[in-house]
């Protein structure tokens, strides 16, 4: 019971998949913590303006929960800081060994704010608004000594504070080429479910027709007619609206991921647009699965869509499965099923021909998707952390192995 409780606190902080499910729990703990190591780092250090060490802390990690992308606001913070104090003593160098003369000074700091300032909507971005702030800091009060000494320990606060931050996420870490391989497999195992639920919403309405009586109808909980009279299941339209929810939940892990794994920025948007794509069209199934109820299709083609749908729905486990599996595994091909070698889906009506032409396209999608997660997979599986993938892969060896590989 003890070994029980323990494993079930300590998933979160052990269990990468359990820190993905408490990721915004997780991140308010890091960041309080993080917090109470700048305070002790203040008062160990006792340098003057030391707020700074924790303001930092909160524009590092206060809004960011994934390593990527504090790693990259850490290092915009510590090349602004670094680029301004280097500024700041070149024009105060400037000033005391070549001219003295007030009009200059302030001339040349509009100058290079300028500069900075250019370079800042170019190219630099933060670095270059911290680079100007970090110079301002210094130079702003000719001949106060103390006003420039403030600068200079406002900046090394910020470094400690940046320090810090980036120390809290290596203790704890979450991983946005996990968050992004996770958030892909809930919404994949999410559309499988929600797939194979299209199949059954047709055999569900089959028996459906203008002279069902209204008792009959309101057993069914789950469908419900809107104003054009076509049925809708209630628990697949939910289940729909949860995965466009993760689905917008990938986008800001892409850069990140981009920037962990190494991986080009335009193949990751390449991978999102094609599960945008997948998404978009079960819900063209989804859509058009009540308007098939009562359209006839004959038995042969009815098997042959059955065994499409079977194999897609367990395609789409299988790349989910794979993302989620620490092991080293390879995303095989979807289907060999190919709708043009059964011509008499061209003599069905109308509204079959679509679906079945809907159902190919998904099959392509869900090709092109495998594909590009192959093709990536070396860069984007080293860059979860190989100490994950071993314990990980220690763990579900403990619990009997993985499942969903061999759907």
């Amino acid at each position: 019971m003890k070994s029980i409780l323990w494993q079930r606190v300590s998933a979160p902080f052990v269990e990468p998949y359990v820190r993905y499910q408490y990721a915004d729990i997780l991140h308010a703990i890091r960041l309080g913590v993080a917090v109470i190591l700048a305070l002790l780092v203040n008062v160990l250090t006792g340098f003057p303006h030391g707020e700074w060490t924790t303001i930092t802390v909160f524009i590092i990690l206060g809004l960011l929960q994934y390593q990527g992308a504090i790693y990259t606001k850490a290092k915009e913070r510590i090349l602004g800081t670094i680029f301004g104090i280097v500024a700041a003593f070149s024009i105060l160098w400037f000033n005391d060994n070549v001219t003295a003369w007030i009009w200059v000074y302030y001339t040349l700091i509009g100058l290079v704010s300028g500069v900075i300032g250019y370079l800042a909507v170019r190219k630099l971005g933060y670095t270059g608004l911290l680079t100007g702030i970090t110079m301002l800091m210094i130079v702003s009060n000719l001949g106060q000594g103390d006003m420039s000494q403030d600068g200079i320990y406002r900046a090394l606060n910020i470094l400690l504070g940046t320090a810090v931050s980036v120390a809290v996420t290596l203790i704890l870490p979450l991983k946005s080429t996990l968050m992004w391989r996770f958030l892909l497999s809930s919404n994949l195992d999410a559309c499988s479910n929600l797939y194979a639920g299209v199949g059954k919403h047709i055999d569900a309405t089959d028996d459906m027709t203008e002279d069902t009586p209204v008792s009959v109808n309101t057993k069914l909980n789950s469908v419900v007619f809107p104003d054009n009279g076509v049925p809708v299941n209630k628990t697949l339209v939910t289940a729909l609206q949860q995965i466009n929810k993760r689905l917008l939940a990938v986008r800001p892990h892409i850069a990140a991921t981009a920037s962990e794994s190494g991986i080009n920025k335009t193949t990751l948007e390449t991978i999102q647009r094609t599960h945008r794509n997948i998404i978009g069209t079960i819900d063209l199934l989804l859509s058009a699965a009540p308007r098939l109820a009562n359209i006839e299709i004959d038995d042969d083609n009815h098997i042959l869509l059955i065994h499409y749908q079977s194999e897609l729905t367990q395609a789409m486990q299988h790349i989910a499965a794979v993302l989620r599996s620490p092991s080293d595994e390879v995303f095989r091909p979807i289907t060999r099923i190919a709708v043009s070698e059964y011509p008499s889906v061209q003599h069905l009506a109308f509204e079959w021909q679509g679906y079945f032409w809907l159902t190919q396209t998904l099959q392509t999608q869900l090709q092109q998707l495998s594909e590009l997660l192959q093709t990536t997979k070396p860069q984007w599986y080293a860059a979860s952390g190989l100490g994950y993938q071993r314990r990980e892969q220690r763990r579900m060896k403990e619990q009997g192995g993985e499942g969903g590989l061999d759907v």
